[in-house]
Protein backbone atom coordinates (compact mmCIF):
# COMPACT_ATOMS: atom_id res chain seq x y z
CA UNK A 1 0.00 0.00 0.00
CA UNK A 2 1.49 3.27 -1.14
CA UNK A 3 0.57 6.12 1.52
CA UNK A 4 1.09 10.24 1.29
CA UNK A 5 2.46 11.76 4.64
CA UNK A 6 1.18 14.35 6.13
CA UNK A 7 4.64 15.87 7.52
CA UNK A 8 5.63 19.02 6.19
CA UNK A 9 2.21 20.95 7.04
CA UNK A 10 2.39 22.34 10.52
CA UNK A 11 0.33 25.64 10.04
CA UNK A 12 -2.72 22.88 10.12
CA UNK A 13 -3.73 19.95 11.81
CA UNK A 14 -2.84 16.22 10.17
CA UNK A 15 -6.51 15.55 9.96
CA UNK A 16 -7.22 18.91 8.28
CA UNK A 17 -4.64 18.27 6.01
CA UNK A 18 -5.60 14.49 5.62
CA UNK A 19 -9.65 15.91 3.89
CA UNK A 20 -6.75 18.24 1.76
CA UNK A 21 -5.56 15.53 0.44
CA UNK A 22 -8.61 13.25 0.45
CA UNK A 23 -10.53 15.70 -1.69
CA UNK A 24 -8.06 14.71 -4.42
CA UNK A 25 -8.54 11.03 -4.72
CA UNK A 26 -5.43 10.30 -1.95
CA UNK A 27 -7.14 7.89 0.07
CA UNK A 28 -3.76 6.52 1.82
CA UNK A 29 -3.19 8.78 4.56
CA UNK A 30 0.18 8.32 6.93
CA UNK A 31 -0.90 10.89 9.38
CA UNK A 32 2.45 12.85 10.66
CA UNK A 33 2.94 16.07 13.00
CA UNK A 34 0.73 18.96 12.07
CA UNK A 35 -0.53 21.14 15.19
CA UNK A 36 -1.88 20.03 17.86
CA UNK A 37 -5.64 18.84 17.91
CA UNK A 38 -8.19 18.96 21.07
CA UNK A 39 -10.40 16.16 19.31
CA UNK A 40 -8.19 13.66 18.14
CA UNK A 41 -9.46 10.62 18.52
CA UNK A 42 -13.06 11.52 17.27
CA UNK A 43 -11.26 13.70 14.31
CA UNK A 44 -9.08 10.22 13.47
CA UNK A 45 -12.06 8.28 13.97
CA UNK A 46 -14.30 10.13 11.39
CA UNK A 47 -11.43 10.40 8.97
CA UNK A 48 -10.83 6.75 8.80
CA UNK A 49 -14.56 6.24 7.77
CA UNK A 50 -13.01 7.30 4.27
CA UNK A 51 -8.96 6.44 4.11
CA UNK A 52 -6.89 4.41 5.07
CA UNK A 53 -4.06 5.37 7.48
CA UNK A 54 -1.06 4.84 9.33
CA UNK A 55 0.45 6.94 12.41
CA UNK A 56 3.81 7.98 12.43
CA UNK A 57 6.41 9.49 15.10
CA UNK A 58 4.84 12.76 16.53
CA UNK A 59 1.28 11.37 15.76
CA UNK A 60 -0.81 12.32 17.51
CA UNK A 61 1.22 15.34 18.21
CA UNK A 62 1.62 16.55 21.51
CA UNK A 63 -0.24 19.43 23.10
CA UNK A 64 3.58 21.04 24.28
CA UNK A 65 6.10 20.03 21.22
CA UNK A 66 9.30 18.00 22.83
CA UNK A 67 11.60 15.56 21.20
CA UNK A 68 11.35 12.02 21.42
CA UNK A 69 13.96 10.43 22.49
CA UNK A 70 14.19 6.67 24.59
CA UNK A 71 18.02 6.77 24.22
CA UNK A 72 17.66 9.95 26.57
CA UNK A 73 19.48 9.56 30.27
CA UNK A 74 16.85 12.20 31.25
CA UNK A 75 13.81 10.04 33.16
CA UNK A 76 11.58 12.79 32.73
CA UNK A 77 12.31 12.58 28.90
CA UNK A 78 12.15 9.02 28.66
CA UNK A 79 8.72 9.06 30.90
CA UNK A 80 7.27 11.52 28.43
CA UNK A 81 8.30 9.84 25.06
CA UNK A 82 7.22 6.30 26.19
CA UNK A 83 4.16 8.03 27.19
CA UNK A 84 3.58 9.91 23.60
CA UNK A 85 4.55 6.64 22.24
CA UNK A 86 2.26 4.46 24.43
CA UNK A 87 -0.91 6.92 23.18
CA UNK A 88 -0.22 6.05 19.85
CA UNK A 89 0.07 2.52 19.85
CA UNK A 90 -3.42 2.75 21.94
CA UNK A 91 -4.95 5.02 18.87
CA UNK A 92 -3.36 2.41 16.06
CA UNK A 93 -5.08 -0.51 17.96
CA UNK A 94 -8.12 1.63 18.23
CA UNK A 95 -8.49 1.89 14.66
CA UNK A 96 -6.91 -1.01 13.95
CA UNK A 97 -4.13 0.20 12.49
CA UNK A 98 -1.40 -2.53 13.18
CA UNK A 99 1.78 -0.57 12.96
CA UNK A 100 3.09 2.39 14.70
CA UNK A 101 6.26 4.39 13.25
CA UNK A 102 8.99 6.31 15.08
CA UNK A 103 12.19 7.70 14.76
CA UNK A 104 15.64 6.60 16.65
CA UNK A 105 17.24 8.20 19.14
CA UNK A 106 20.03 10.70 20.20
CA UNK A 107 22.97 11.22 22.37
CA UNK A 108 21.65 13.93 23.36
CA UNK A 109 18.64 15.89 23.88
CA UNK A 110 17.80 18.09 21.23
CA UNK A 111 15.56 20.97 21.12
CA UNK A 112 12.31 20.95 19.15
CA UNK A 113 14.50 23.98 17.10
CA UNK A 114 16.83 21.67 16.47
CA UNK A 115 14.50 18.75 14.49
CA UNK A 116 15.96 19.36 10.27
CA UNK A 117 18.71 21.72 11.16
CA UNK A 118 21.95 22.05 12.55
CA UNK A 119 22.16 20.20 16.42
CA UNK A 120 23.11 22.91 19.42
CA UNK A 121 25.96 21.52 20.33
CA UNK A 122 26.54 19.62 23.88
CA UNK A 123 27.97 17.52 25.33
CA UNK A 124 26.76 13.18 23.98
CA UNK A 125 26.39 10.42 26.35
CA UNK A 126 28.32 7.56 25.66
CA UNK A 127 27.08 5.27 22.45
CA UNK A 128 26.86 2.24 24.11
CA UNK A 129 25.07 3.77 27.14
CA UNK A 130 22.76 5.98 24.49
CA UNK A 131 22.06 2.14 22.89
CA UNK A 132 21.71 0.19 25.81
CA UNK A 133 18.73 2.69 26.84
CA UNK A 134 17.27 2.50 23.35
CA UNK A 135 17.23 -0.79 23.51
CA UNK A 136 15.81 -1.55 26.68
CA UNK A 137 13.04 1.22 25.82
CA UNK A 138 12.14 -0.01 22.74
CA UNK A 139 11.18 -3.53 24.16
CA UNK A 140 9.11 -2.06 27.12
CA UNK A 141 7.47 -0.42 24.34
CA UNK A 142 7.13 -3.77 22.13
CA UNK A 143 5.95 -5.82 24.81
CA UNK A 144 2.97 -3.10 25.39
CA UNK A 145 2.22 -2.63 21.66
CA UNK A 146 2.21 -6.57 21.46
CA UNK A 147 -0.51 -7.15 24.23
CA UNK A 148 -2.58 -5.09 21.28
CA UNK A 149 -1.66 -6.67 18.38
CA UNK A 150 0.71 -3.41 17.24
CA UNK A 151 4.12 -3.55 15.52
CA UNK A 152 6.60 -1.05 15.90
CA UNK A 153 8.93 0.28 13.08
CA UNK A 154 11.80 2.50 13.62
CA UNK A 155 13.13 5.25 11.30
CA UNK A 156 16.74 5.62 10.34
CA UNK A 157 18.07 8.87 11.47
CA UNK A 158 19.86 11.66 9.29
CA UNK A 159 23.12 12.71 9.81
CA UNK A 160 23.61 15.65 7.95
CA UNK A 161 27.38 16.79 6.60
CA UNK A 162 26.87 20.13 8.71
CA UNK A 163 26.02 18.01 12.13
CA UNK A 164 28.85 15.67 11.20
CA UNK A 165 31.40 18.47 11.44
CA UNK A 166 29.72 20.54 14.09
CA UNK A 167 30.41 17.25 16.37
CA UNK A 168 33.31 16.05 15.11
CA UNK A 169 31.07 12.74 15.10
CA UNK A 170 28.02 11.37 15.00
CA UNK A 171 25.48 12.74 17.63
CA UNK A 172 22.49 10.11 16.56
CA UNK A 173 21.42 6.67 16.62
CA UNK A 174 20.88 4.09 14.00
CA UNK A 175 22.33 5.86 10.59
CA UNK A 176 24.56 3.32 9.51
CA UNK A 177 23.41 -0.59 9.36
CA UNK A 178 25.44 -2.18 11.87
CA UNK A 179 23.55 0.29 14.25
CA UNK A 180 20.41 -0.72 12.87
CA UNK A 181 21.19 -4.40 12.59
CA UNK A 182 22.25 -4.50 16.12
CA UNK A 183 18.94 -2.82 17.50
CA UNK A 184 16.88 -5.50 15.10
CA UNK A 185 18.92 -8.50 17.06
CA UNK A 186 18.11 -6.95 20.72
CA UNK A 187 14.67 -6.26 20.23
CA UNK A 188 11.64 -8.32 20.09
CA UNK A 189 10.26 -9.97 17.20
CA UNK A 190 7.10 -7.17 16.42
CA UNK A 191 10.07 -4.46 15.80
CA UNK A 192 11.02 -3.99 12.49
CA UNK A 193 12.68 -1.07 10.11
CA UNK A 194 11.27 1.89 8.05
CA UNK A 195 14.30 2.78 6.21
CA UNK A 196 14.23 6.46 5.19
CA UNK A 197 15.21 6.60 1.56
CA UNK A 198 16.10 10.45 1.90
CA UNK A 199 17.59 10.25 5.31
CA UNK A 200 19.71 7.36 3.92
CA UNK A 201 21.44 9.09 0.91
CA UNK A 202 22.63 11.96 3.33
CA UNK A 203 23.70 9.68 5.78
CA UNK A 204 25.82 7.70 3.89
CA UNK A 205 27.11 10.50 1.90
CA UNK A 206 27.74 12.05 5.67
CA UNK A 207 29.39 9.00 7.19
CA UNK A 208 31.01 7.45 4.01
CA UNK A 209 29.16 3.96 3.48
CA UNK A 210 27.44 2.58 0.74
CA UNK A 211 23.64 3.14 0.68
CA UNK A 212 22.95 -0.19 -1.79
CA UNK A 213 24.73 -2.27 0.83
CA UNK A 214 23.08 -0.64 3.96
CA UNK A 215 19.63 -2.10 2.45
CA UNK A 216 21.20 -5.34 1.36
CA UNK A 217 22.48 -5.89 5.11
CA UNK A 218 19.18 -5.12 6.28
CA UNK A 219 16.79 -6.71 3.89
CA UNK A 220 15.39 -9.19 6.13
CA UNK A 221 14.22 -6.66 9.07
CA UNK A 222 13.17 -3.52 6.52
CA UNK A 223 8.54 -3.40 6.79
CA UNK A 224 8.44 -0.12 4.91
CA UNK A 225 9.76 2.82 2.99
CA UNK A 226 9.65 6.56 3.37
CA UNK A 227 10.34 8.06 -0.48
CA UNK A 228 11.86 11.76 -1.16
CA UNK A 229 15.28 13.02 -1.93
CA UNK A 230 17.05 15.45 -1.33
CA UNK A 231 21.13 16.69 -2.45
CA UNK A 232 22.61 14.07 -0.44
CA UNK A 233 23.53 16.85 2.14
CA UNK A 234 20.71 17.43 3.91
CA UNK A 235 16.82 16.35 4.41
CA UNK A 236 15.48 18.60 2.53
CA UNK A 237 11.93 16.40 0.91
CA UNK A 238 12.46 16.87 -1.66
CA UNK A 239 10.20 15.16 -4.67
CA UNK A 240 11.54 11.47 -6.45
CA UNK A 241 11.63 10.38 -10.28
CA UNK A 242 12.00 7.59 -12.63
CA UNK A 243 15.88 8.07 -12.61
CA UNK A 244 16.12 8.43 -8.78
CA UNK A 245 18.79 6.12 -7.63
CA UNK A 246 17.27 3.51 -5.40
CA UNK A 247 14.22 1.65 -7.04
CA UNK A 248 16.18 -1.13 -7.98
CA UNK A 249 17.15 -1.60 -4.44
CA UNK A 250 13.55 -1.32 -3.18
CA UNK A 251 11.48 -4.24 -2.13
CA UNK A 252 8.09 -4.68 -3.24
CA UNK A 253 6.70 -7.16 -0.79
CA UNK A 254 6.92 -4.66 2.52
CA UNK A 255 4.25 -3.49 4.65
CA UNK A 256 3.75 0.20 3.26
CA UNK A 257 5.19 2.75 1.47
CA UNK A 258 5.21 6.39 2.01
CA UNK A 259 5.47 9.50 0.24
CA UNK A 260 7.47 12.23 2.04
CA UNK A 261 7.55 15.02 -0.48
CA UNK A 262 7.08 18.09 0.86
CA UNK A 263 5.95 21.56 -0.37
CA UNK A 264 3.92 20.24 -3.33
CA UNK A 265 -0.10 20.35 -4.67
CA UNK A 266 -2.10 17.08 -3.90
CA UNK A 267 -2.17 16.64 -7.60
CA UNK A 268 1.36 16.75 -7.78
CA UNK A 269 1.68 13.97 -4.93
CA UNK A 270 -0.78 11.87 -6.49
CA UNK A 271 1.94 11.60 -9.39
CA UNK A 272 4.08 10.70 -6.95
CA UNK A 273 2.19 7.65 -6.02
CA UNK A 274 1.60 6.85 -9.24
CA UNK A 275 5.55 6.87 -10.19
CA UNK A 276 5.70 4.29 -7.05
CA UNK A 277 3.16 1.92 -8.67
CA UNK A 278 5.13 2.18 -11.78
CA UNK A 279 8.63 1.96 -10.99
CA UNK A 280 7.72 -1.40 -8.50
CA UNK A 281 5.05 -2.48 -10.25
CA UNK A 282 2.13 -2.28 -7.67
CA UNK A 283 -1.39 -2.66 -8.83
CA UNK A 284 -3.23 -1.33 -6.38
Amino acid sequence: MIYVSTGGNSNQTAIETAHDYARFGIKNIELSGGAYDNEIIKNVEALIKNTDVQLHNYFPPPKEPFVINLASSNPHIVERTKKHIQFSIDLSAKINTRLYSFHAGFLLDPSVDDLGRQINKKPLMDRKKALDNFVKNVNDLAIYADSLGVSLLIENNVLSYENRERFKGNPLLMTDSKECEFVMQETGSNVSLLIDIAHLKVSANSLNFNAIKFLESLDPWIKAYHFSDNDGLSDSNNPIYKDSWFWPYIRSNVDYYSIETYGKSPEFLNRQVELVKTMLKISN
